[in-house]
């Protein structure tokens, strides 16, 4: 009970809890002799190899610690070393100097273990049931990172149980950084049927360094993936082993330390820890001790998280906390570095590797043939999961480029075709010339005055001029140039440039139309080029001749990719003008526009079998955000139960479209939502075991939604201004509370400095107290976009003037814009 935090409460709970435990977790074990200790170290072993062999697939969903060892032992046999979890509080794997410090450097890391991670503010005594304050994470660093990582990834996802080709693994965008570490990478949250599972991050920077060679770090959020695996719906009843839950492990100390963090820990005492531990991490860095300089930084950082969660840290205060911790992280790592180097690395030096070296062109007779007919033209830069926006942008710019290079070039051709997917970017040329045009120029040299000396023979001038454009003296005109209003005489050559074959000028120039694409947000993996995310593959075919060039540290060739899950993931193509087709039968829409319309006609089609259609403002919003993060649609219609409808609509909304990427199912006759969704998978998959887990995501969501919906309506939203006090506005303004009665204030003396009626002052002085409540509702805290939205829509439950409440809404809304 949230509201009875007692030790006798706790205690009665924990009573009752012993009393239904399995006998078998309670027995008294046997002391062990040397003897028996040796054998039980044997089998032990023996069983982490049942557990961690193969693949997984198909297997029963494993125990919480089966799923740890599997993981362990799958990275361990791929290269990792398994690392130990760090001995104070961390809010992430990240921040465990086996991730944050070893990836500075030129040494390779690998590394992967278990990291238990504190996070105060999410802390929710444990009757959240996808909430905790204590999570763990599984945390994989490389470095660097090698070509196939995503495919490692999937085979541990095997590993654990998950059959990749019936469920619905996407990597969608997140960009992820870390103010306190002065580190940031860009990359993906994996999703396993609409649920975040994992974080898959490029790192880029760390401690202000920027990263040679770059490492790539894995995170999963076990937990999360367990409760998916298991199908279960509160956190508690993950089986931890057999005979013992997660709850019966952990509910404990989750609910004390929520206590603590949320409710009793002393602010001016974190506030005394935080600098003791800032002074001291200086002291280290002064002493040269990267390590227990890290180690207080990282206590600091504790701290700091228990004052937020406390709400004891305003805006201006929070940067303030963020600056001191940003430099001390990056006086960590440069000491780190700096140390390592005077050690001599150790480890070794990573060398970047050497570009491939080009081939010339496997032509044949008949492509070389003066009067060769026209081919297909196809250039694919294959790479990871593009983000929507790149994706789009990628497409422009390649068909921009083309399209100026085809003209520079004088390559003719009947039409240029350009789309792509997360994973490639095509531009497929059609009839394109064999080669170039013959080119016929009319070129002026120096004036004669200078190309002849006064006894009329050729002068230097001259002869370097007809040296250049291969002419001989004997070839050389005299005449008037039209853009000399002067009249002067020039020399003149007339040259003839006989065409190159395609296959030489377009292998010459190619590489800088793909490194010449550009996008907002770049990164580096193991070349100094840089994209939106790595580029894997690249093909060039003219015809069925390989245009070969190296781009991005790669050689095109003409191999590409399909789905990962597919029998065969990569293919050989014989000529370009069967890309289309292979794609085609592989089920992938490269066509940006035919895949946007088809899961926009699908999604509608869907709707319509339970007698819905899309709402407009969620297809406006998703449509082309959803078409560019599957390249092999797959519209599935979802369902949740009808008693969420009960909650506010811009609350199942938001879910739907920001969170979960769902297009909203509502009756066209009324306008009102129906307990259904449409989401979009991606490839070859099993669909009701993909329909099953989005709405299990869905309604895990919901709730949540409604735990803190009927929390908040169970008080009066004026009650929630107290709450303000505890939330710090600016450290010389006070508090959120603060504010409010300032604005309460100032407010009516506005009212009576413009002399407005009556009426109006009535209704400022009801709207004024209930400006920014919402702000301490768990709703919004939980989604903040919603403030405003849900204070307007709590005073009108509790039956507020109309116009009050949309004073309330205007005050938060002017502040966004603001």
């Amino acid at each position: 009970n949230g509201d009875d935090h007692t030790a006798d409460a706790m205690e009665r709970t924990m009573r009752a809890r012993v009393r239904t435990w399995p006998l078998c977790s309670l027995r008294r074990r046997p002391a062990r002799t040397p003897g028996r200790m040796c054998k039980a170290l044997h089998v032990q072993d023996e069983a982490l190899d049942a557990l961690a062999g193969g693949n997984g697939t198909g297997a029963a969903a494993p125990t919480f610690q089966e799923a740890l060892l599997r993981l362990t032992k799958y990275w361990a046999r791929n290269g990792c070393a398994v690392h130990l979890p760090y001995h104070t509080e961390v809010g992430a794997g990240t921040m465990n100097p086996a991730t944050f410090l070893r990836v500075a450097g030129p040494e390779p890391w690998n590394a992967a273990y278990a990291e238990p991670s504190m996070r105060p503010d999410d802390a929710r005594y444990g009757d959240n049931p996808n909430r905790v304050g204590r999570h763990t994470q599984f945390q994989v660093v490389a470095k660097p990172a090698g070509s196939k990582t995503q495919e490692l990834y999937l085979g541990s996802l095997a590993a654990l149980g998950v059959d990749v080709n019936s469920h619905d693994v996407r990597f969608v965008e997140d960009n992820w950084e870390s103010p306190v570490l002065g580190a940031w990478g860009l990359g993906w949250e994996v999703w396993l049927d609409g649920m975040e599972i994992t974080q898959f991050t490029y790192f880029q920077q760390a401690g202000g360094i920027k990263l040679s060679p770059p490492a790539v770090e894995i995170t999963y959020g076990v937990e999360r993936i367990l409760m998916a695996l298991q199908q279960v719906d509160h956190f508690k009843d993950i089986r931890y082993a057999d005979g013992i839950t997660y709850g019966e492990v952990f509910l404990q100390s989750e609910y004390e330390m929520s206590v603590y963090h949320l409710d009793v820990a002393e602010v001016e005492d974190q506030k005394a820890r935080f600098d003791s531990y800032e002074e001291e991490a200086k002291r280290m860095l002064d002493r040269r001790l990267p390590v227990p300089a890290y180690d207080n930084l990282l206590k600091a950082s504790h701290a700091f998280n228990v004052l937020d969660a406390r709400g004891a840290v305003g805006v201006t205060e929070r940067a303030a906390f963020f600056a001191k911790m940003r430099t001390l992280a990056r006086g960590c790592a440069q000491l780190w570095l700096d140390r390592r180097e005077e050690l001599g690395f150790p480890l070794g030096v990573w060398q970047m590797p050497s570009p491939p070296s080009e081939s010339k062109a496997a032509t044949d007779e008949s492509y070389l043939a003066p009067g060769s007919s026209p081919r297909d033209f196809l250039l694919e830069i294959g790479s990871e999961e593009l983000p929507p926006q790149d994706a789009v942008a990628a497409a422009k710019q390649l068909k921009t480029a083309v399209t100026s290079l085809l003209e520079r070039l004088r390559l003719a051709h009947k039409g240029i075709i350009t789309g792509g997917t997360p994973r490639r970017t095509y531009i497929l040329v059609k009839d394109l010339a064999t080669c170039q045009e013959d080119l016929a120029q009319r070129i002026r040299g120096p004036p004669a005055r200078v190309a002849y000396g006064e006894d009329g023979k050729p002068t230097k001038a001259l002869e370097g001029f007809c040296r250049k454009n291969g002419v001989s003296l004997d070839q050389i005109e005299l005449g008037k140039d039209s853009n000399d209003k002067g009249g002067a005489d020039y020399v003149f050559a007339n040259v003839k440039t006989a065409g190159r074959p395609a296959v030489d000028v377009l292998s010459e120039t190619l590489a800088e139309v793909v490194e010449g694409i550009t996008f907002p947000k770049t990164m580096r993996w193991l070349t100094d080029a840089a994209y939106s995310r790595p580029v894997r593959w690249i093909v060039a075919l003219h015809g069925e001749v390989v245009v070969p060039f190296v781009a991005m540290g790669l050689l095109s060739g003409a191999t590409t990719r399909l789905l990962r899950n597919a029998a065969e993931p990569e293919i050989q193509l014989e000529s370009a003008d069967e890309y289309l087709d292979k794609m085609n039968t592989a089920g992938i829409v490269v066509d940006m526009e035919l895949r946007r319309q088809s899961i926009y006609q699908d999604a509608l089609e869907a709707a319509s079998a339970v007698q819905g259609t899309i709402t407009q403002r969620t297809a406006d919003a998703l449509l082309e955000e959803v078409t560019n993060l599957v390249e092999c649609p797959r519209v599935i219609l979802g369902k949740y139960k009808s008693e969420f409808l009960s909650l506010p609509r811009e609350v199942l909304e938001i879910v739907m479209k920001k969170h979960q990427r769902y297009f909203a199912v509502e009756d066209p006759s009324t306008g009102n939502l129906l307990p259904y969704f449409v989401t979009v998978a991606n490839g070859n998959i099993n669909v009701d075991v993909v329909r099953e887990g989005n709405e299990a995501v869905l309604r895990a969501r919901y709730e949540d939604a409604r735990f803190f919906y009927k929390s908040d309506c169970s008080k009066s939203l004026v009650s929630f201004r107290e709450k303000l006090d505890g939330t710090v506005f600016q450290e010389k303004l006070g508090s959120m509370l603060d504010k409010s009665h300032r604005l309460e204030k100032l407010a009516g003396q506005v009212v009576n400095c413009l002399g407005l009626s009556p009426e109006v002052s009535d209704l400022v002085s009801q709207a004024a107290p209930l400006a920014h409540c919402d702000l301490a509702t768990d709703l919004v805290t939980e989604f903040t976009a919603l403030a405003g939205t849900m204070g307007c829509h709590y005073a009108q439950l509790e039956g507020k003037p109309k116009k009050s409440v949309h004073c309330n809404l205007r005050v938060c809304v002017t502040q966004r814009c603001w």
